[in-house]
């Protein structure tokens, strides 16, 4: 074997692993949401948890993505820590699909039909009809299936290619050697892990695995420890997407490597101990394609039905090695018992409104740190609180539009309104709070930082944002008359804030003191904040509309009323104007710099 033959066989890898991986991206952009919503619904059945783990990773091609969306939506609080053990334990049952298709290399030749499934024939078939699909024919869904249709004849090539490139190595007696050594149990389960977790995919390292048995080398004594530790390697992924996650989401990933680390060992033991009392006549039995994909998914059940009856165990077991009280964000549970008594209902409700503005000033703060000090992981944390935001804002229109439907009083049906309202607001500063992310990544991605006094200004005004939201929080929870007249003169000083920084910016653009890339990312800034603010001025006057003293304009009027607020025609908004003016604009004007310092 010469370095042509070494060349071609890491270039077959290197095609395999791209098909597998334009595959399952394609797989995941068509389920647009769908196999992450029916995690969601998932029941406290650990066995339909199985089900369903098994199914989601069937259709993605990857027990590390469905382990990963565990991660994430116990992070945001949408599922508990015991629902994701069963989809767990499914997804390395699901993972076996992939091996089971690659065994298609084993069919005979003699059966012309059954001979058009083999990879070396299929696979070019499929490239050519999902190149077609993918580059020639418009539509969403269309492309998505070309890329899915691609990527498995790509993966088929490459796995065809792999097989010829290490036909070569039977002979070489070295290659023999090596794979003899991982009869140890403890270096093969090593190799096995550290293959899968640089992988990143024991769908992968498996393809590879079942390659390399065409050069009959691969007995069942050192497939056996391979395929376990690639089951060890491949809880890598989850593990890394934990890091910077509440604790739950790390005791979810730790049930991931316990299950694997577990089961194997089990195995390990029995197998080998097995062995060394009755001398299985399988031991030193050459494998082949097929009969690997069968052992691989023979391993995957058997370690599911073992440890399925311990899932609660498994769960006390990650608590006890992370300890501490649980920092997940749960979502309130709006039940419709409640629904018979609307009074409770809609406390319950009002309880699950707050807990959106809380989740919303929480993306807002975590926005506003990614402009000053970039990292995924905070990024990541405000996209899966984001998705608890959207998911509380439709549990909550279904549970208010159920409790339309209830003998209402007036004053519920006013509550309702209210409530529909405030939801729809907080909902949206957590949007324009993701804009502000968007932001900092484009800065990042781009490695472009705005100047001192750019900073300076964003500083002042996220400070101001800041504190209105948090004045339209507390005069929200606590419905206060008094809190709420304070959110509309920070608002109004938010306006004045954002029309002076962008006409200031603006100079500095013409002057070519600012760059327009930094231009652009600015004023995209200003408007996303001074938005932020007018949704925190919407749930203010909505309170005040609720609790203002008889006679008051806003009971009638609210548009007349703010337009008065905003002409003077108000003493006690005029001070709490001043005052919030002297904290938030004035020192800016005051060190204003010389123009050429950006």
């Amino acid at each position: 074997m010469d370095i042509s033959n070494v060349i071609s066989m890491l270039g077959a890898i290197a095609l395999f692993l791209f098909g597998m991986s334009t595959m399952t991206d394609g797989l995941e952009k068509l389920s647009s949401g769908r196999l992450e919503g029916i995690l969601e619904k998932l029941t406290n059945n650990v066995f339909k948890g199985v089900l369903l783990g098994a199914l989601v990773t069937g259709l993605i091609q990857s027990s590390a993505a469905t382990t990963v969306m565990c991660v994430g939506f116990v992070n945001a609080g949408i599922m508990k820590l015991e629902q994701t053990v069963g989809i767990i334990m499914g997804a390395n049952i699901g993972t076996t699909v992939t091996a089971q298709l690659l065994r298609l290399g084993n069919i005979s030749s003699d059966n012309a039909f059954m001979a058009l499934l083999k990879p070396s024939f299929l696979g070019p078939i499929l490239a050519i009809v999902g190149v077609v699909f993918y580059m020639f024919i418009k539509g969403g869904r269309k492309k998505n299936i070309g890329q899915i249709v691609l990527g498995l004849g790509i993966l088929f090539i490459g796995m065809n290619t792999m097989t010829v490139a290490v036909a070569p190595l039977q002979d070489l007696p070295e290659f023999q050697s090596l794979f003899t050594a991982f009869s140890n149990p403890l270096l093969g389960v090593v190799v096995g892990a550290a293959v899968t977790a640089l992988l990143q995919s024991s769908s992968a390292s498996m393809g590879i695995l079942q390659a390399i048995s065409t050069t009959g080398v691969v007995r069942f004594n050192i497939a056996i420890p391979l395929i376990m530790g690639q089951n060890i390697g491949t809880t890598v992924t989850a593990l890394l997407s934990s890091i910077g996650a509440s604790k739950n989401a790390k005791r979810t990933a730790m049930i991931h490597l316990f299950f694997n680390i577990i089961g194997s060992l089990f195995f390990l033991v029995v197998l080998y101990a097995g062995n060394a009392m009755l001398a299985f006549p399988f031991w030193e039995n050459v494998m082949d394609m097929g009969s690997i994909a069968n052992l691989h998914l023979l391993f995957n059940v058997a370690c599911t039905a073992l440890l399925l009856p311990f899932n609660k165990v498994l769960v006390r077991l990650v608590e006890r090695i992370i300890p501490g009280g649980s920092e997940v964000r749960e979502v309130s549970v709006l039940d419709e018992r409640f629904l018979a008594s609307p009074s409770l209902a809609l406390e319950r409700a009002h309880d699950a409104v707050i807990q959106m503005g809380l989740y919303a000033q929480e993306n807002y703060r975590t926005a506003v740190e990614l402009l000053g000090h970039y990292d995924l992981k905070k990024l990541e944390r405000l996209n899966e609180t984001e998705i608890a935001l959207d998911k509380m804002e439709n549990a909550l229109d279904n549970y208010l539009v159920k409790l339309t439907d209830r003998a209402l009083t007036p004053q519920e049906n006013i509550k309702i309104s209210e409530l529909l309202h405030t939801l729809s607001d907080f909902e949206r500063i957590g949007d324009y709070s993701v804009n502000v992310a968007e932001c900092a990544t484009a800065l990042h991605n781009k490695g472009i930082v705005f100047s001192n006094i750019a900073k300076r200004e964003l500083k002042a005004l996220t400070d101001a944002v800041d504190e209105t939201i948090e004045k339209a929080l507390e005069c929200y929870r606590e419905r206060s008359y008094d809190l709420s007249l304070q959110v509309e003169p920070l608002e109004e000083v938010v306006d004045l804030m954002r029309d002076d920084l962008r006409a200031r910016h603006i100079e500095r653009l013409k002057s070519g003191a600012c760059t327009i890339e930094l231009g652009t990312q600015f004023l995209e800034l200003l408007i996303n904040l001074e938005r932020i603010s007018d949704h925190c001025s919407n749930i203010a006057i909505g309170i005040l509309h609720q609790t203002a003293p008889k006679g008051n304009l806003v009971l009638t009027d609210t548009h007349a009323y703010t337009h008065e607020l905003h002409h003077g025609h108000n003493p006690e908004f005029e001070l709490m104007f001043a005052a919030a003016k002297a904290r938030y604009y004035d020192p800016l004007m005051e060190a204003e710099p010389p123009l050429g310092e950006e």
